[in-house]
C-alpha cells in the first residue's frame, strides 16, 4: 500500500489506521475476477488506485475460475472508522463476451433503489454513481477495448448488515450500499476532525485568501469547479459542521464565505440547525413545507413534499407545481440565519448560498450566480 494510506491519522496522541470503502473493495475484487478470466490462474493479490489516487494493495479472498467467468472477494476493512460493513466480504463476478460493453448490476445482498431521491433510477442496484465508474474503469482496463462483460456485485452477508444501516429510510431495500467518493475512510473523532478543517482554512487565510467557498464534500467541490469556474484554492470542506467553519472563517478574519451544497444539507441552515449531520437534527422536510406555505404553495404540494423522505424526491414535485424558486428563498434564508448568528461579531462577512441539484445543476441562491462567481474571482 502507499505511504499516503500508511500512514496513520493522529488523535489525542493515538494513531488511527485508515481503511478503504464498500466501492474500493467492489472495484478491487471486479478488477482481479476479470484478470482470473483472462489469465485462467487464481491471483491472490489485486491493486487499484482509488478516485482519490491512493493505491491500495488487497489481499484477494475466495477465487475462483468457471471457464469464462470468475468471482473473487475483498474483505472491507474500515480501518480504526468501524461501521456495519466492516469486516464483510464484498463480491464480484465477471464473465467475458462478445459485446464490447460493460454491464454492471448487484446481486445477493445489494440493496435495490426503491424510491427517487438518492441520485440512482429506481429498480437498479445500490451501487453509487464514482463506485460504478472506478469497477466499469478497472475492467475495462484489464479485457482492452473490444471485449465485452457481466459484472455482478453481491454480497452474502449485505441483507443482514443492512439492517443496521439508514438504507431502509432512503428507500435502499435487501442489502447494502456500494458507496465512497474517494475510496478511502479516514477514522477521526469530530473534534479532531473538526480541527484539521479549521487548519485548512487557516493555512488557506495565511496564503492571503480572504474569500472562501465551503462545501459539505466533493460533490460541493465540483459543482464550484464546474458552476463557478473557482478552482480548488478556494474551497475548503466544512462537513457537517456549518456552524464551526463559519466561526473558524470570522475569527481569521474572511471577509466573505459562499456556503454551497445540495438541499439536503443546507436547508438545515435555513431552520438554524448549523450542524447538519441527521444524528443532531433532521428537519428537511418540515424546513421545505413551512417554505413553500410561507410562498403560498398549495396543500396537496406541501402534503406531497412532507411524505417524501429526500429533498430530491421533493423537488420533482416542486418543479411540477411550478414553485422552483423556493430555492432562491432558501438561501436568502440560509443567509438570514448566518447573519443572525454573527449579530454580536464586528465586521462580519458578507454570506452567499447556493444550492444544487444531484446532477450538478443550479437550483437557487440568495443573488445572481454570475454575481457571486465574479466577486471570488476577484
Amino acid at each position: 500500500m502507499s505511504d499516503s494510506f500508511d500512514a496513520p491519522v493522529w488523535h489525542n496522541g493515538k494513531a488511527l489506521r485508515k481503511g478503504y470503502t464498500t466501492g474500493s473493495c467492489a472495484t478491487a475484487a471486479a478488477k482481479v475476477a476479470a484478470l482470473m478470466v483472462l489469465r485462467q490462474h487464481l491471483i491472490h493479490q489485486v491493486s487499484i488506485t482509488t478516485p482519490s489516487g491512493v493505491a491500495l494493495c488487497l489481499n484477494v479472498e475466495s477465487p475462483q475460475i468457471e471457464g469464462q467467468q470468475a468471482h473473487a472477494a475483498i474483505r472491507k476493512d474500515g480501518g480504526d472508522d468501524i461501521d456495519a460493513t466492516h469486516g464483510m466480504l464484498i463480491f464480484a463476478r465477471v464473465a467475458l463476451n462478445d459485446s464490447g460493453e460493460i454491464t454492471l448490476c448487484g446481486g445477493e445482498g445489494v440493496g435495490k433503489v426503491t424510491r427517487k431521491g438518492i441520485g440512482l433510477p429506481v429498480g437498479s442496484a445500490a451501487i453509487n454513481r464514482t463506485p460504478r465508474q472506478t469497477i466499469e474503469s478497472a475492467v475495462r482496463e484489464v479485457i482492452g477495448p473490444s471485449r465485452g462483460a457481466s459484472v455482478e456485485i453481491f454480497a452474502p452477508e449485505g441483507e443482514i448488515r443492512a439492517q443496521k444501516t439508514y438504507n431502509a429510510r432512503l428507500g435502499v431495500i435487501g442489502g447494502i450500499s456500494i458507496i465512497g467518493t474517494t475510496g478511502i475512510v479516514t477514522p477521526m473523532s469530530e473534534e479532531s476532525w473538526k480541527r484539521s478543517l479549521a487548519l485548512e482554512l487557516e493555512l488557506k487565510r495565511a496564503a492571503g485568501l480572504d474569500r472562501i467557498v465551503m462545501v459539505p464534500g466533493n460533490h460541493g467541490e465540483r459543482f464550484v469547479r464546474e458552476q463557478l469556474g473557482v478552482d480548488s484554492q478556494s474551497i475548503v470542506t466544512m462537513s457537517n459542521f456549518v456552524g464551526y467553519m463559519i466561526s473558524e472563517a470570522v475569527r481569521l478574519g474572511f471577509r466573505h464565505i459562499v456556503l454551497v451544497g445540495h438541499p439536503g444539507k443546507l436547508i438545515k441552515v435555513a431552520a438554524g440547525i448549523f450542524h447538519t449531520h441527521s444524528h443532531i437534527a433532521d428537519a428537511r422536510m418540515e424546513t421545505l413545507v413551512a417554505h413553500l406555505a410561507l410562498l403560498h404553495a398549495p396543500y396537496e404540494l406541501l402534503t406531497a413534499v412532507s411524505q417524501c423522505d429526500t429533498t430530491e424526491a421533493a423537488q420533482e414535485h416542486i418543479d411540477a407545481w411550478g414553485f422552483q424558486h423556493i430555492y432562491n428563498y432558501l438561501a436568502e434564508r440560509i443567509c438570514l440565519r448566518v447573519a443572525q448568528t454573527l449579530r454580536f461579531t464586528n465586521h462580519p462577512p458578507v454570506c452567499d448560498a447556493v444550492m444544487f441539484s444531484f446532477d450538478n445543476q443550479l437550483l437557487g441562491s440568495n443573488r445572481p450566480l454570475q454575481d457571486i462567481a465574479e466577486e471570488l474571482q476577484c
